[in-house]
């Protein structure tokens, strides 16, 4: 494990410029920038090639004889397969627009990590092993042989590339980088160089339909314990169904949701607002996870994670799909799934059952996002809300990436979060919708061993964070991604302590006026509200009267 660094240490960034070619800078693999190899075990799962333990610190990396015809095999595969692909290797002319975008390059000065930088290491072999220019004049044409310490290169940092595409919004040729680091990843893949906080809820999902390998009891259980809570801090009883056949919508949600803060606060938020509306619908034990970490992993293990939703809402025989608060999983579905798995015909266009709302933006992948689903019931008055009960926090709104810049949805949840709180305050500009900072470990960079990573690239989330902290006093960053909400509280406990992380569901929860319950003078997360209970009290009074 790396050395802990203070955040004084961490703010010591040096942007300077090199003065070397960034080809004749060595790459140095550091604790705390990589995470953990794969397990063989879990590369065996899926049948990926060459299951083997080895680690980013030894010379030899157990790679096969054959390995580099395997590489350029599996790239020129690529080239013919993805016309994308061929068109960013060749039109980038390097004018640096997408440089200081990045937040791993802003928070590390690591040129390398300049999108531009990170795309030039495979754009290099590209051009030195697949054009004539570069086979030739070599590096006077921007090309490099593939050898060991490039492939080693290649994969410190495309593990250093959170897929967050902020880089391509700024691109005068629209390159998006992101796409070159999903096919780099596929490439190392074939040497069974993943990472484990991948392959194992990959492998884990694979087997039983969760990041987490949660059997379908446990699942069940878990759901149950918060229906439990909810019956201490609200007063109500909740039985939610499970594998019910016939029901109008299956709900699925990310199973962080289900296992850890804060994100089982969101989960108490879906359950109370289903409740209150007496929603149709069934979870399902066996597509139990929204989310795809097979994203980060290669197109075709997304596409394997992608149809369990779609297979189990066809044996259930629901009419459309509602999905929880994710990232990943909507950039999946909103711009792969048709492509994956083909447009689910067996499923209806989806309705809002209580206001008759069409969603015709899920016209074709009939899966409706949370957020849509509660503005629309806000906006038609199906919802009893008492925003004072969010009084004791000051909000703001981090834009997910997959959903804002990979989905287009910004107001949604901003309108959600003005009728269930009083006190909500955006973020600067160039911070928030298309431009929004990544949280800083997304595609599967969220574990422990590469914590110095992850506060890096979550420094400019935080920044603007720690601005409306000071400015307004915020104390509470709202957001709709499990990913978020599972990183974000480490990263805002060190730069901004004074701010926590919650879903955007979980205030909806707080708000709701459920019916037979009692008083409330605690949120979803058992901490007391300044005066609601007096308040609350007063306006009864005040009814009666």
């Amino acid at each position: 494990m790396a050395k802990e660094l203070t955040p004084q240490e961490m703010l010591r960034i040096d942007l300077t410029p090199p003065n070397r070619d960034w080809m004749d800078i060595p790459t140095v693999i550091k604790p705390g920038i990589y995470c953990y190899p794969a397990k063989p075990e879990k590369v065996e799962v899926l049948g990926m090639p060459n299951p083997h333990v080895w680690s980013p610190l030894d010379d030899d990396w157990g790679l096969p004889d054959d390995w580099k015809e395997t590489f350029l095999e599996g790239m020129r595969e690529r080239l013919n397969k993805h016309r994308s692909f061929k068109i960013f290797m060749d039109i980038c002319v390097r004018c640096g627009a997408c440089a200081d975008k990045c937040h791993f390059f802003l928070g590390s000065g690591d040129p390398k990590n300049m999108p531009v930088a990170r795309a030039e290491l495979i754009r290099s072999v590209y051009r030195g092993e697949f054009t004539k220019a570069g086979q030739i004049l070599g590096r006077l044409a921007g090309g490099r042989k593939l050898t060991e310490d490039v492939l080693k290169e290649i994969w410190y940092y495309m593990f250093q590339c959170t897929e967050c595409r902020r880089c391509s919004l700024f691109c005068p040729y629209g390159i998006d980088t992101a796409e070159v680091t999903i096919i780099g990843r596929e490439l190392i893949n074939l040497f069974g160089l993943n990472i484990n906080w991948i392959q194992e809820p990959v492998a884990n999902c694979y087997e039983t339909g969760n990041h987490l390998g949660l059997l379908p009891h446990t699942f069940k259980q878990n759901v149950e314990f918060m229906c439990m809570d909810i019956e201490e801090f609200v007063g109500i009883t909740i039985e939610p169904p499970f594998n019910r056949k016939g029901a109008e919508i299956l709900f699925v949600t990310p199973s962080g949701d289900v296992f850890a803060e804060p994100g089982i606060y969101t989960l108490m938020g879906y359950l109370l607002l289903f409740e209150h509306i007496g929603l149709d619908y069934t979870w399902s034990t066996y597509a139990s996870e929204g989310g795809n970490f097979g994203f980060f992993t290669a197109l075709d293990v997304a596409q394997r994670l992608n149809a369990k939703i779609y297979a189990e809402a066809k044996r259930l025989g629901v009419k459309w799909i509602l999905g929880g608060e994710c990232g990943h999983m909507w950039r999946v579905v909103h711009q792969y799934m048709n492509t994956f798995n083909g447009p689910p015909d067996f499923l209806e266009e989806p309705v809002n059952p209580l206001t008759g709302t069409k969603f015709e933006n899920a016209k074709s992948a009939k899966m409706v996002h949370i957020s849509e689903f509660t503005a629309d019931l806000i906006k038609h008055g199906k919802l009893k809300l008492n925003p004072r009960r969010n009084d004791h926090l000051k909000v703001t709104y981090h834009d997910s990436c997959n959903p804002s810049r990979g989905m287009g949805m910004f107001e949604e949840p901003r309108y959600v979060i003005k009728n269930v709180c009083k006190n909500f305050y955006e973020m600067p500009e160039n911070t928030i919708r298309e431009q929004t900072f990544c949280c800083g470990s997304g595609a599967g960079l969220n574990a422990g061993e590469n914590m110095e990573l992850r506060l890096r690239g979550g420094l400019p989330r935080a920044n603007a964070v720690k601005y409306v902290h000071e400015r307004f006093g915020v104390n509470m960053l709202s957001c709709v991604c499990a990913i978020d909400r599972a990183v974000l509280p480490a990263s805002m406990e060190y730069w901004v302590p004074e701010v926590n992380v919650c879903g955007v569901s979980e205030l909806v929860g707080n708000a709701l006026i459920m019916e037979g319950e009692h008083d409330r003078p605690t949120d979803l997360r058992g901490e007391e509200i300044p005066g609601i209970a007096k308040a609350e009290g007063e306006e009864e009074v005040k009814e009666d009267v």
